[in-house]
Order: structure tokens, then sequence, then C-alpha cells
């Protein structure tokens, strides 16, 4: 068998920023400051000057950037929130576990990001059928291809609900000349290693315009701190970022427009080499995506998978089940065929390699086995 090829390919990725990764993570260890340390302020200068909005809070993950919001906004029981139905389990997590009801909604067909006609819909069901009060609308930038937040904000505006962001997978895209972070009043992002803008462990940020919300933020993820640490005047928790993270992506920023632009080149040339062969990312009008995964939709999935891994080309399924298919939330959604389009992408999708390192040689390669594949199947 083939040597696999890496998926998202870090050691390269280090490799090129060592000097400065290794000189930062020094600063630190002599400095000590491990917990808030100076990185991270300028860490969150840096984040904010990247995509144009006034105040960043960075965290400790990806999914308390997520929760952090809905403690602000004191979401909790009777309280309905509104996500897709296809996406990572933190999307939900975060609202069940502040006693708040997630209530699925069924995703674009070709942007595979929330669809905005059945979440009108289900908004109107949600008042019909039950008690709960909507409060917030939190769709899922998928892949790294923002949501449509024009239309969302307009639908969300008239129905008096706030909309928090989760580009958990899309912080470097843009709409027009505007970046993710400024898209939506509240935008989450994680940066997991595996993210465009990965760190070395877990770690997250939020963005907001709004000075008074980034204080409520900052006091919540240190344990609902008012201006002594120990005068508690809220709920909190602990949320940082610790300080080695901060270094590790304030290098790693350094030459993050460059590998945003190395993962458009290679998913214009995945798209080139597949043509019509399997169904393709959207590429929508006037949006960038950040390419933090490059999935295709293909029949016959499971034999597919397996030739490429025979010939050394790993793949990922993002993702096996929707969310109201999922044990732990099952209760909240509708059962088999209440979603179909979300039901059906789960059967087909499948992600290839996509990482600022690859070359013109690995994608042809990974196109032509797929192709290949395909034909065999």
């Amino acid at each position: 068998m083939p040597t696999p090829l890496p998926f998202v390919d870090l050691k390269t990725q280090y490799a090129r920023l060592k000097p400065s990764i290794d000189e930062r993570i020094r600063r630190v260890l002599e400095h000590g400051q491990y917990i808030l340390g100076p990185e991270v302020g300028e860490l969150e200068e840096a984040l904010a000057r990247f995509c144009g909005a006034r105040h960043c809070v960075t965290v400790a993950s990806g999914t308390e950037a997520l929760r952090l919001p809905l403690m602000a906004d004191e979401v909790g029981p009777d309280d309905a929130v509104f996500l897709p139905a296809f996406t990572f389990p933190a999307t939900a997590e975060v609202v069940v576990s502040l006693g708040a009801t997630p209530v699925f909604v069924e995703v674009d067909e070709t942007t595979y990001n929330i669809d905005p006609e059945h979440l009108r819909h289900m908004i109107a069901e949600t008042r019909r059928k039950t008690r709960l009060r909507p409060r917030v609308v939190m769709p899922v930038d998928l892949f790294g291809l923002p949501a449509d937040y024009t239309v969302l904000d307009t639908l969300a505006r008239s129905e008096g609900l706030t909309v928090l962001a989760d580009a958990a997978q899309s912080f470097g895209a843009r709409v027009g000349n505007r970046g993710v972070g400024t898209l939506a009043p509240v935008t989450a992002t994680s940066f997991f290693p595996a993210k465009p803008l990965g760190a070395y462990g877990e770690g997250g940020a939020i963005f907001t315009d709004d000075a008074k919300y980034a204080h409520v933020l900052r006091s919540i993820r240190a344990h609902g701190a008012g201006d002594d640490r120990y005068d508690i005047v809220r709920l909190g928790t602990n949320g940082r970022l610790d300080t080695l993270q901060a270094a590790v992506l304030l290098a790693k920023l350094e030459i993050f427009a460059d590998e945003l632009a190395a993962r458009e080149r290679w998913a214009t040339r995945y798209d080139s080499q597949l043509g019509k062969a399997v169904i393709r990312p959207a590429r929508p009008a006037g949006m960038a995506s950040a390419w933090a995964q490059y999935s295709v939709r293909v029949p016959r999935r499971d034999a597919i998978r397996q030739a490429l891994g025979e010939a050394g080309i790993p793949t990922a399924i993002y993702y096996p089940k929707p969310l109201h298919f999922q044990p732990a939330y099952e209760r909240f959604g509708q059962g088999s065929g209440s979603l179909p389009v979300s039901e059906r992408i789960c059967q087909e999708i499948l992600a290839l390699p996509m990482h600022p390192y690859l070359d013109d040689a690995l994608v042809d390669r990974i196109a032509a086995t797929l192709k290949a594949a395909l034909d065999r199947a």
C-alpha cells in the first residue's frame, strides 16, 4: 500500500514557521505568564484587525466561543435556539448545556448552510406548537463558506431574534470586502489544530463591535469577575485562552493570508480536475470560502472511500449523522424523514485532503484516483 498522504499537513507548516514559533514560545517560557499573558492581548488585537471587527475576545475553545455569548444573553430554559441539523454536535451542545432547546433546521442543498425559508417555517412552528421563546439563530459556516447573513439578519430582526454566527470553520472567509467576524452581530470561531487558523491545542475567539458586550464576555471567561478577580458579578466559567496557544497563533497569523490563497488555489484545481464527476462545493457569487474542508458528494461512498484509502489517500466524513439522529439530541428532533436534505447529504458527503501544502501533482493524483474509483464502483 502506498504511504498515506497527510489529510492536514501540520508538520510542513511547522517546518516553515519553526523559527517564529520557537521564538514566541521561548518568550512565554521566560516571562512565565501562562494565563492571560501579553501575547493574548496582542493576539486579540491582531485577529480583530485581520477581519475588521472592533473587538476580539479569545477563549479556551471553539465550544466556549459559542457558549459565552449565550451566557451573556442569559439564554436558558424555555428559550429556543435555531441551528442547522447538518453540523458538528458542539453547536447543539452549548444550547442544551444551558438548559435551552435546540430547534433543528434544514440546510440548503448546494451550500449546506442553514436554509432561511425552512428557518422561517420552524420559527413559526415553534411559536404555534410550543411554549418556547424563539431567541437565537446560530447559522454555521459549514466547511468554510459563510452563511447568507444578509437574509438571516433581516429575518432574525423581523422575528425578534439575535444572530450568533458559528464560524468555527470559516475564519478568513469573506463576503465582498467584509471578513468573517463582521458579518453577524456576534461571531464565534475555533482554533482547533485542524482549522484554517489552528493552535497546538484548543482555542477560540469571539468577535463583536459592541464594547460593552465584549466587556461582559471577558468577565464571563474569568469566572464572572468584575473589576477585582474575587468580585464575582455574574455567573461565569473558566474560558481563558492560555498564553502558549496565543503565541503559536500569532506566529501562524503571519502567513495566514498566504495559506488562505493556497487553499483557494487547491480548491480551484480540485474543481477543474473533478469536473462533473462528483457534486463539488458551491461557489456563491461574491463569497470567498476559507476552505476548511473540500467536501464532495459521491454515490456508493463506502466503496469509494475504501478505494481511496487503498491508494494512500485519506478521507473523512463530516458528518455521518445529522444532529436529530444523534442519541444525545434525537429527543429534540422529529425523527427520520423530517429533514430529508440533511439526512441525504450525510449519506453522500466525503472530504478530500485540503491544506495549504498540497501541490499540483498531489491534487491531480487525488482527483484521478477518485474518478477511477467512481468508474469502478
